[in-house]
């Protein structure tokens, strides 16, 4: 007698071979091709089986081996959902947006010409193009590991960022702040939002979570959200008495974050990047945006002579590339106050 198995079903070809499949209603079949009842029938089985349950339904729907295919695949992967919430965001955006002209493409053609190709479809916006090759590096790592059926070879090696000149997010000058505090006294949310970005040297996602329960014994303490599930980077500094006296100065949200949302509820990171541009907007400093007040506090911190290894205790950057030349702006500062002090 022969036991039913489920997803099991038979056909016959033309030439009344008994074929045997896997099918789960709504997804294509997989056919088993081992002899009914080896243990490789019951291996091949279980593998049909297996992916027809687990793989996401976006996947089941694109072209196998396409490059949609591939990216609905990454976005299911437990690499892809240990990264930080932003990160996923962006990445997603990045591979979403190629996927628009080039879902139905194979990968296993794709060659580092085609990655160019991708990259340099947003050329006119070299930052853009840059995330673009970014983010396929990231999805090609993970496919050459974890899919390497559908991508045996990793197309974006040796394909190289486009170069460019930027200063990237405009740090705030000691005047700037000063017209801020003007616009939003001591006691206002803006001013709170302004001094927590300012003294923890915190990203916009940092500012959003920091509450009461983070300060103890005159310090405050908390984990940085970039990365937190992959490199975790702790932060404990010192309160600094602005900060303190900005926070007893602000009225209570009743939440435990500081800063909460005219609805009563907590930001979100880009929400409040929204809401603090509008911020600097009734303060009339339309360039200005939260990350600017963490560039800002890295290049006083470095003028003020901090060494690299010290603002990277406040900042919570891993590199140091950065920080340095924060610093070496600072030195090349003075030793031309010193320089034109000797003129005679």
């Amino acid at each position: 007698m022969r036991i039913r198995l489920k997803y099991l079903v038979e056909d016959r070809d033309r030439h009344g071979n008994i074929r045997i499949y896997v099918r789960v209603q709504g997804r294509r079949k997989v056919r088993i091709r081992a002899p009914f009842g080896t243990d490789e029938f019951v291996a091949e089985y279980n593998a049909a089986v297996s992916d027809h349950l687990t793989t996401p339904r976006q996947a089941r729907e694109a072209k196998t081996g396409s490059f949609r295919h591939l990216c609905v695949l990454y976005y299911g992967s437990p690499t892809f959902k240990r990264l930080d919430k932003a990160t996923q965001s962006w990445r997603r955006r990045a591979l979403d947006a190629m996927c628009e002209k080039h879902a139905d493409k194979p990968v296993m053609r794709m060659e580092a010409r085609h990655v160019r190709v991708l990259r340099d479809e947003r050329s006119e916006q070299p930052g853009a193009a840059n995330t673009r090759l970014k983010a396929l590096k990231a999805l090609f790592a993970w496919a050459c590991e974890d899919k390497p059926e559908f991508a045996p070879h990793n197309p974006t090696l040796g394909v190289r960022k486009i170069k460019y000149a930027t200063d990237g997010h405009h740090s705030w000058t000691s005047e700037e702040i000063a017209q801020y505090r003007a616009r939003h006294p001591l006691g206002t949310k803006s001013r709170l939002a302004l001094d927590l970005l300012l003294y923890t040297g915190g990203r916009r996602e940092d500012a959003v979570r920091l509450g009461q329960q983070h300060v103890r014994n005159g310090r405050i303490k908390f984990r940085q959200a970039k990365n937190e599930h992959r490199n975790p980077i702790d932060i404990d500094i010192p309160l600094h008495p602005e900060l303190g006296s900005s926070i007893a100065a602000a009225p209570s949200s009743g939440h435990m974050t500081y800063l909460v949302t005219k609805f009563g509820r907590p930001f979100t990171p880009a929400g409040f990047g929204n809401w603090f541009r509008g911020q600097c907007d009734q303060a009339n400093l339309h360039h200005c945006s939260a990350h600017g007040l963490r560039k800002a506090t890295a290049a006083a911190l470095a003028e003020a002579g901090a060494t690299a290894h010290e603002i990277a205790a406040v900042t919570g950057h891993m590199s140091l590339e950065e920080i340095e030349r924060y610093t070496r702006a600072a030195r090349k500062k003075k030793l031309a106050d010193s320089a034109i002090a000797k003129l005679k």
